[in-house]
């Protein structure tokens, strides 16, 4: 009948059935504002158009309160998202609990969603995709450069996507409203659940010395920093003094790479070697998230999540299709997996006292420390946490 597609999110279908192919949900609350599509109403009110280009707002004051509550009220602690590929579900956890769950669509045969350790690196409301046609991606909520989202889109009840994972209206609208950036997503091919963990060997939070005064202008300061971070000879104090940062540390530990990389607010801090037991056997990929400061600041409640060690599925690419200009490339294992517990990779890892305690003085709850056997993969780059693909 119709030979125009239209490619809505990350699939294509017929305009005449647009609104059939989208959930009955989606077609109810789409509208169309000042030349934008809008998906979403709660009390017949109608969003706010988006003030500038970035499109970052949240929005009336009176929907944010209504989404916001269906999911709780306000995070009580850090949140934690998890993607299932094979129950083609998302679980919500807030501060370690459970509180919200909802279906998913992921990539399909060909475009298959890459499975890892990811985190939310860029949100817009009404975002429309740069790849497929400036389709529409309502809620949009970037965990790769590369083109991979969380966002609104229609579920048919199977992997159905070019890759992205797409979300129930009222699941992506409410999400949306109470994750910041930074947020971890982990996307496996099975549940991943997080527990309460303790190890002597994670971090705990440490008083901050006090810093001392460099006198000078501004541009004498930043010469001292590319100086202190790039000369061979400089010592930890001098590399340790220009960096004022805030926001959640991040910490990776490479077996592939024997070092540790650190980042604050998505951007690089310091790496330095460590020194791991038995190197040739495998750690497996752990991810550990800081949740609250404890016995009156002097301790920290962790949880932790292990990616399953599984390989991938016969004919299931690991990423995009290889034609797409802006494909994942096919992460290559540092060598077979095996079933590390969290406790064991931990054990055989030793840090540096000074790279300790440096991040003790950055910790806050939110942090992570991610154990994997990989290296810096090209996810990880410019605004970005750590990114780990897995295999």
């Amino acid at each position: 009948m119709f030979k125009t597609a239209l490619r809505y999110g990350c699939v294509f279908f017929l305009p005449v059935i647009i609104l059939c192919a989208a959930s009955s949900t989606d077609a109810r609350h789409r509208r169309h504002y000042g030349g934008h599509q809008y998906f979403g109403m709660v009390n017949n009110q109608k969003p706010v158009a988006p003030a500038d280009a970035t499109r970052s707002r949240y929005g009336s004051t009176e929907i944010n309160k209504a989404l916001r509550k269906d999911l709780g009220g306000t995070p009580k602690g850090p949140l934690q998202v998890v993607v299932s590929i094979g129950g083609q579900r998302v679980t919500l956890y807030d501060n370690g609990v459970r509180v919200a769950q909802g279906p998913v669509a992921t990539g399909m045969r060909g475009y298959a969603t890459p499975t890892g350790v990811f985190s939310v690196i860029q949100k817009d409301r009404y975002h429309r995709s740069n790849l497929y046609s400036n389709a529409p991606m309502p809620y949009m909520q970037r965990i790769t450069w590369s083109g991979v989202a969380l966002h609104e889109g229609p579920l048919p009840g199977h992997p159905a996507s070019h890759g992205c994972i797409r979300l129930s209206h009222d699941f992506a609208s409410r999400l949306w409203l109470i994750t910041k950036l930074g947020v971890r997503v982990i996307v496996a091919r099975n549940d991943v659940i997080p527990i309460d963990f303790a190890h002597p060997r994670l971090f705990v939070p440490k008083p901050k010395p006090s810093e001392p005064q460099v006198a000078g202008s501004e541009a004498e300061t930043s010469a001292r920093f590319v100086a202190a971070t790039t000369s061979p000879t400089a010592t930890w104090p001098e590399m340790v003094v220009p960096m004022k940062r805030t926001g959640h540390v991040a910490v990776f530990v490479s077996r592939k790479e024997k070092k540790i990389f650190v980042r604050q607010g998505f951007a690089p801090l310091f790496d330095t070697p460590v020194t791991i037991d038995d190197p040739d056997l495998p750690l497996g990929t752990h991810v550990f998230t800081a949740m609250e400061v404890t016995n009156n600041g002097t301790s920290m409640r962790w949880n932790v999540m292990t990616m399953p060690g599984e390989e991938p599925r016969i004919g299931e690419p690991s990423g995009r299709k290889k034609t797409s200009k802006h494909a994942i490339p096919t992460p290559k294992p540092f060598e077979a997996k095996a079933t590390t517990t969290p406790q064991q990779a931990l054990d055989r890892i030793h840090i540096p006292q000074e790279a300790i305690d440096r991040i003790g003085e950055l910790l806050i709850p939110g942090s992570s420390l991610v154990v994997s056997d990989q290296g810096l993969g090209p996810e990880t780059g410019t605004g970005t946490d750590f990114i780990v693909v897995t295999p």
